[in-house]
């Protein structure tokens, strides 16, 4: 499973979204402005706890603000 964790205003989560949808991939979209529960959810991946988006997580590997690069080697290792 693929967590997006951002805001929907943020141009490197807008960016994020459209790379995966355009690799036809399920994600889930977790708004860190609008739902406290995801941003609880996003603090507790890091040692910090600092609202760090955007984060992409793929099973328990964590990736923030990624290059396309990484991120697609993530993905075709862990999917």
């Amino acid at each position: 499973m693929i967590k997006l964790f951002g805001k929907k205003s943020c141009h490197k989560t807008k960016y994020y979204k459209k790379f995966l949808e355009m690799r036809n991939l399920n994600y889930a979209f977790l708004d860190v402005e609008n739902n406290e529960e995801n941003e609880i959810e996003l603090r507790n991946l890091y040692k910090n706890r600092k609202l760090n988006f955007p984060t992409i997580t793929v099973h328990d590997k964590k990736l923030r603000n990624p290059s396309e690069k990484d991120l697609q080697k993530w993905i075709d290792k862990l999917l």
